[in-house]
């Protein structure tokens, strides 16, 4: 199993971007990985991981216990990727046994856990700094948590109140807290494009240069923008991600996601150099969840193979 390797300690975020570029890497899971110029097999563009908000209907009915998740995913899909949720066991955080037990049994199945999805946390943008200071606080048990699961990272929300610039200079006043704990852990802390300013990738992207430290970082998803180019969004972000959400909804016949061009997208997913992990987040109605992750991971993997023979 891996866990997350260590991000630099002694450079800011456009020194450690500036020595990348140079060194003609991506910046992936807080770490340098060369590119390769061509890519002699297609799982070295990306691999591909499941979220388990995708399976959150079966988890909500009881189908699914979190505890079974990882080994359901590497059975059910032949996948070797999770990307936990807190919300299954949002009580359990701080619980050792219960931490200790997820991921024996991912190990057991021959799973990486790769990031956890925090919500209900707080916000860490709140224009309140007591309030902002809380939710820094209440996020570090997931830190913990994460690392103890083998995740590099734990994605959180840059929620915030105020104008453009008021908002960017709150959130990343909570974020620069909580990376700095994160940083101690060898933890990163990411953020998703996940409703209101940051659903604006050139927003985003901005919190990120004020943040300025190389564990705090991006996780871009495909489907989480509004008024927004996704395929914009998704490039301005792509040099600040250390994970990458491939969100789905429904497909046509020929099996291509009819909201976002997969081609397209994860074209500039590998262009920008990232070749990591990939996490399928299903989101639709009109098949099983397990269908849905089924079609994304097929196409995914379609994707790949045309990618690879373009290389």
């Amino acid at each position: 199993m891996t866990d997350a390797l260590s991000f630099p300690s002694n450079c800011s975020r456009r020194t450690f971007l500036r020595q990348t570029a140079a060194a003609g890497a991506g910046l992936a899971l807080g770490t340098l990985a060369t590119a390769p110029a061509r890519a002699a097999k297609p799982e070295e563009l990306y691999r591909i991981s499941c979220t388990e908000y995708s399976l959150h209907r079966m988890i909500q009915k009881k189908e699914l216990d979190n505890l079974e998740y990882a080994a359901f995913v590497r059975k059910t899909f032949g996948l070797d990727g999770v990307e936990y949720w807190n919300r299954p066991f949002f009580t359990k955080a701080e619980d050792e046994k219960y931490i200790a037990e997820m991921r024996k049994r991912a190990d057991d199945a021959g799973v990486n856990g790769t990031v956890i999805l925090i919500d209900g946390e707080g916000n860490l943008g709140d224009a309140d700094e007591k309030k902002r200071i809380e939710a820094v606080d209440r996020h570090k048990k997931w830190v913990v948590a994460a690392r103890k699961l083998g995740c590099h990272s734990i994605r959180v929300n840059a929620r915030s109140t105020g104008t453009y610039e008021e908002q960017q200079k709150l959130s990343a006043d909570g974020l620069r807290r909580l990376s700095e704990f994160g940083k101690d852990h060898e933890c990163g802390i990411i953020v998703e494009n996940h409703g209101g300013y940051s659903s604006n990738g050139k927003w985003l992207a901005g919190v990120m240069e004020m943040v300025d430290l190389p564990n705090c970082g991006t996780l871009p998803d495909f489907g989480n923008f509004r008024d927004y180019d996704r395929y914009l969004g998704v490039k301005e972000l792509m040099p600040y991600a250390k994970s990458v959400s491939a969100k789905s909804h429904e497909f046509n016949e020929e099996g291509e996601e009819v909201h976002t061009d997969f081609l397209k997208m994860m074209k500039i997913v590998v262009d920008a150099g990232y070749h990591d992990y990939v996490g399928i987040e299903f989101e639709g109605g009109k098949v099983s969840e397990v269908e849905g992750v089924k079609a994304t991971q097929r196409l995914l993997e379609r994707v790949r193979e045309k990618l690879a023979a373009a290389s």
